[in-house]
C-alpha cells in the first residue's frame, strides 16, 4: 500500500530512525541550512514507496503533483530526474546492502521552505553515496553527477538504527 502523510500532522519526534522518519516542517538539512534566509513558510509532504520496480515512476509523479500543488511547477522536471536518480539508487543499492530489510519501504519526501525544495530518500542500507567516475563503456553510474548538477546541494546523513536519508536542494 502506498501511502502520502503530511508532515504538518505528523508527531514531532526525535532522534530521528529508520523506523519512524517523518521530517517536521521545520527539519532541513545541515548542510543546507545556510541556504535558507528570512522565515518562509514551510510544507512537507512524504510518500511511502514500496519496494517495487513501478515505484520509482509513482515518485516521480508524486514530485511533480506535489510541486505543482505549492505551484512550484518551474521545478518539476529537475527535480523529476533528481528523484528518479536518488530513488533508484536507493532500490538497487540500498535495499541491496540491507537484504534482511529488503521488505522495508523507502520514503521521500519534499520539504518546501519558500522557492527552496529539499527532495530527501530514506533507506535501510548501509552504503554511503558516493560521486564515481565510470569508465566509458559502463552502463550507468553517473546518477550522483546529475543529482549534483541540479541541486543547489546535496548530501546524505545516517539514521538510527540502520540505513540513511540522501537529499538534494533545488531552486
Amino acid at each position: 500500500m502506498i501511502s502520502v502523510q503530511s508532515a504538518q500532522t505528523a508527531l514531532s519526534r526525535t532522534p530521528w530512525t529508520a523506523l519512524d522518519w517523518w521530517p517536521p516542517t521545520g527539519w532541513w538539512p545541515d548542510a543546507a541550512r545556510d541556504l535558507l534566509s528570512g522565515s518562509p513558510t514551510p510544507a512537507s509532504a512524504t510518500f511511502v514507496l514500496p519496494p517495487q520496480a513501478e515505484s520509482v515512476h509513482s515518485a516521480r509523479s508524486f514530485s511533480t503533483g506535489t510541486l505543482i500543488g505549492w505551484k512550484l511547477s518551474a521545478l518539476s522536471e529537475n527535480m523529476e530526474l533528481v528523484v528518479s536518480e536518488l530513488a533508484t539508487n536507493a532500490f538497487r543499492h540500498g535495499l541491496r546492502l540491507a537484504e534482511s530489510r529488503s521488505k522495508d519501504p523507502i520514503r521521500l519526501s519534499l520539504l518546501r521552505r519558500g522557492n527552496l525544495v529539499a527532495c530527501a530518500l530514506n533507506d535501510p542500507g548501509s552504503g554511503l553515496p558516493a560521486l564515481r567516475d565510470p569508465s566509458p563503456l559502463e552502463i550507468g553510474g553517473l546518477g550522483l553527477h546529475i543529482v549534483e548538477s541540479l541541486s543547489l546541494r546535496w548530501g546524505w546523513a545516517p539514521l538510527a538504527p540502520y540505513g540513511k536519508i540522501v537529499w538534494a536542494v533545488l531552486r
